[in-house]
């Protein structure tokens, strides 16, 4: 098998075959009227999806880059996945007024009666319940009163009901990663052209106060002519990993007895790539990545786990660190970092730099000419008044957790749903913050050789366009 399309987990393969998954082979078209019919129980909308650019070589559809919502009074939603992320995300859901819970899906009916029960409590009607196994997700996709799918499940399923959920007319948003292959992460950009369906990737540290007070410096030229970034998810959850409950399965675990390379770039990635305005007006092109040994894993499991307990029979080949090096077009390189299997303070690394000073976080601090001058690091709390983003001036105490930015991000993109915007980030960006997950194995296995980067968005990268950067409604 080719190394850059690493082979699909067995525990959950059924969900790789996905034809009848989209609606009892509902097929294309069937899915794209589906759609229709979708946008029109809703309100009328405000505006209607129409191609941005026409239709490039390689394309058989129009781009999605900047094509908006059809906007609605009511934005009516699907949760799959009900777990430690989709549990704790549901809340904020609720939180606004204009977005109904429509249905909930998780192969848990516990969870799945949770859930109902907090959006009753909420004062919303109860929601269907869909937790008839792993695949009864495609029946909530297939419902005709949804607009948009939210999915928080084990990563090698998030392909499978990404997929479903546009072929049955739905915008979705996955968590992180969208997908674990290559060819996956084509597959959803060609069915987001086709279906005339957004698929995001919900990144919340894109949301992050200090990752977007430093996206407006960067746009407003503090740091000069940017020519470097760097981004990590350095985050020690070796004891969660090896939690019987936590990671059930334990899924995230076995990822590291199949891969190499860096298993979650998006947090790193994300937000450095919206500084540097990735896919509107240069794109990323190439990736090198490095790898340690795999030992953290095996040498905690030998001092906390049970001699009889079912990990001791796993092979961990994933690197405790992996270290790459992503090219873009326009020169400027982007350092990103992978580790979760060995001690050490949290942290996403979070820096820029330019021909005029440079960010870095953990903790934040800045050094930019003319304010400084004396090679020691400046007070970065002293930009906020000036470089705070309009959303975090509005929600100054966002609710939920990581520190408000899960609440900024879906309060954003309900709000683009609302009105009829285009999404701060689309399918281009989902597969390129992605992309990093399968090129960096195939880099590792080829001893550090450069990997291309696919231009997912077949030329649109040369068109400046708005992104997380955006301008408040009127």
């Amino acid at each position: 098998m080719n190394e850059q399309t690493p082979p699909t987990p067995s525990r959950r393969k059924v969900l790789r075959t996905t034809a009848g998954a989209a609606g009892a082979g509902l097929g294309l078209a069937a899915g794209t009227e589906t759609a229709r019919a979708a946008d029109r129980a809703g309100p009328a909308p405000a505006a209607v999806p129409a191609p941005a650019a026409p239709v490039a070589p390689g394309r058989r559809s129009a781009t999605m880059a900047g094509v908006p919502f059809p906007g609605r009074s009511t934005v009516r939603i699907g949760l799959v996945g009900l777990g430690n992320r989709g549990g704790s995300m549901l809340g904020l859901y609720l939180s606004l007024p204009w977005v109904r819970v429509v249905a909930v899906c998780d192969p848990v009916r516990e969870k799945a009666e949770k859930a109902a029960a907090k959006v009753v409590a909420a004062g919303q009607p109860a929601p269907a319940l869909y937790t008839k196994g792993e695949e009864d997700y495609a029946n909530l996709c297939a419902r005709a009163d949804l607009d948009f799918v939210y999915v928080a499940t084990p990563w090698d399923s998030h392909f499978a009901i990404a997929r479903a959920a546009m072929l049955n007319g739905k915008h979705v948003g996955v968590e992180c990663p969208v997908a674990m292959r290559l060819d996956e992460l084509w597959e959803l950009v060609d069915l987001s052209e086709r279906t005339r369906r957004h698929c995001m990737q919900l990144e919340n540290c894109c949301y992050g106060r200090t990752e977007m007070r430093v996206l407006r410096m960067a746009h407003a030229g503090k740091f000069g002519t940017l020519l470097h970034g760097a981004g990590a998810y350095n985050h020690d959850l070796r004891s969660l990993m090896f939690s019987p409950t936590y990671y059930e399965g334990p899924w995230r675990r076995l990822w590291h007895t199949r891969l190499r390379g860096d298993l979650y770039p998006n947090h790193g990635f994300g937000p450095v790539a919206a500084y540097m305005d990735i896919n509107r007006g240069d794109r990323a092109v190439s990736i090198s990545s490095f790898g340690t040994p795999a030992l953290g894993l095996a040498e905690y499991r030998k001092e906390h786990v049970p001699s009889g307990d079912p990990s001791w029979k796993e092979t961990y080949v994933g690197s405790d660190r992996t270290v790459s090096v992503v090219q873009t077009a326009r020169g400027r390189v982007i350092r990103l970092e992978h580790d979760v299997s060995t001690p050490h303070p949290y942290s996403r690394v979070n820096s820029l730099g330019g021909t005029r000073g440079v960010f870095e976080d953990y903790p934040a601090r800045v050094y930019i000419e003319p304010d400084h001058t004396d090679d020691r690091w400046g007070d970065f709390s002293a930009y906020a008044a000036e470089f705070d983003h309009w959303l975090w001036k509005e929600h100054a105490n966002p609710p939920g957790g990581h520190g408000g930015m899960d609440y900024i991000m879906v309060y954003r993109l309900m709000q683009c749903m609302r009105l009829g915007l285009p999404p701060d980030f689309d399918v281009y960006d989902a597969a390129t913050w992605t992309a990093p997950v399968p090129l960096s194995h195939a880099s590792i296995k080829a001893g550090g050789a450069p990997q291309e980067i696919p231009d997912f968005t077949r030329g649109e990268w040369q068109k400046t366009r708005p992104g997380l950067d955006s301008v408040k409604p009127d």
